[in-house]
């Protein structure tokens, strides 16, 4: 595909994600014009084993590239703020990993700077565009489902439970205050808010640290890889899972938790959305099929098959029926979308995938949750 061949990208990170990035960007026909990594030494290495041409050396020398149109950032969540005000500073078009900031002050600032650029800023919610999610955002926007009342769900996942797993989310410096909720928490968030189209109102949450000492190896560690050598004992203060309650304005309830440490969940993002008139259910580990739930007649599922869906998930479709679209089609999908609005000089009306305006909400919502688990209370968002 070449679709987009006139456009180049840079990338901002050469670790697990990164090269997701990397790999979808070439697969949609986006040049890659190159890698920055860590450290200039880390970023040549990395370029030179998947095949990028070009390593910079700095974050200016990035910027200086003129060819560059878009940078995607998938750094550590501290530098995600300073990267992006110089990237949109900079007259380039931005795709930040999530979660946006550290803060909802952050975030909130970053809102405005993007807005005032006239640039294209998305945020890394690729979750979005498995098909069959935006499939039931567009049943729910069509009102097959009725109106909302019970959202329920969860993201669970087993990487981190023993206590020599480690990665750079861990240390709350540089991934934030919230580790479980912040990392894989948001994902749910964003995703049944743009499904449901109803953003939480207040929460009430309790945060659990079940490892609170564990190795730190004395060496690089990649993301969800095992940790070998020399380690340290060190104390980890962010959240290894969550429950969280939410009201949401319209008089709907959710219910939610986040797991790091659930031996066995790799990567289980479910939710499940109760309407009046019907429900919806999906499961990120088997993500070609959508459950659909009636009263009154015998339930469904939908398996994910163009022929058979409404506009809104033709349209993030690419493979055939039975040929199972999962993680890296959601990051070639989404970003089709982000690139053909940055083709079009800006947001297009329909537009589906996550703003800056959605990333600080989500952080909005994450300092909700610290402030209702600290003070053991409802905390409405508005509060923040």
């Amino acid at each position: 595909m070449t679709e987009f061949a006139k456009l180049t990208a840079a990338v901002i990170g050469t670790g697990f994600i990164g090269t997701v990035h990397v790999q979808a960007l070439r697969r949609l026909g986006v040049q890659v014009g190159g890698v920055l990594g860590s450290s200039a030494e880390r970023g040549a290495a990395r370029a030179a084993e998947i095949g990028v041409e070009k390593a910079y050396a700095s974050l200016d020398d990035l910027l200086a590239d003129e060819a560059v149109d878009v940078v995607h950032v998938t750094s550590p969540n501290h530098a995600h703020y300073e990267q992006v005000k110089a990237i949109l500073a900079a007259g380039k078009n931005v795709i930040c990993e999530k979660p946006l900031a550290m803060t909802s002050a952050q975030s909130a600032e970053m809102v405005e700077i993007a807005r005032a650029s006239g640039k294209v800023a998305a945020v890394c919610y690729n979750i979005r565009f498995y098909p069959l999610n935006q499939q039931a955002h567009g049943m729910v926007e069509a009102g097959e489902l009725g109106d909302i009342r019970f959202v329920t769900g969860h993201y669970h996942q087993d990487w981190l439970a023993k206590p020599t797993d480690w990665n750079w989310r861990l240390q709350s410096e540089i991934g934030g205050a919230l580790r479980s909720v912040g990392d894989i928490g948001t994902h749910w968030i964003d995703l049944t808010s743009f499904i449901t189209g109803m953003k939480v109102e207040a929460v009430m949450a309790e945060l659990a640290n079940f490892l609170p000492e564990r190795q730190k190896p004395t060496g690089p560690v990649a993301t969800f890889s095992s940790a070998a050598g020399t380690t340290e004992t060190v104390s980890v203060d962010t959240d290894d899972a969550a429950m969280i309650v939410l009201r949401y304005p319209n008089g709907a309830r959710g219910v939610m938790s986040t797991s790091q440490v659930n031996t066995g969940r790799k990567n289980s993002l479910q939710w499940d959305v109760a309407g009046a008139k019907a429900s919806a259910a999906w499961d990120s580990e088997t993500p070609d099929h959508l459950f659909i739930g009636h009263r009154d007649a015998p339930n469904q599922t939908l398996m994910r098959d163009f022929t058979l869906m409404n506009p809104q998930g033709t349209a993030a479709a690419t493979l055939p029926p039975g040929h199972v679209e999962g993680f890296a089609d959601s990051f070639f999908n989404f970003f089709r979308a982000v690139y053909a609005d940055v083709e079009a000089g800006g947001r297009q009306d329909g537009a589906t995938w996550a703003s800056f305006e959605d990333g600080h909400y989500e952080m909005q919502l994450c300092d909700a949750v610290l402030m209702s688990a600290r003070e053991g209370r409802w905390v409405r968002l508005d509060e923040v």
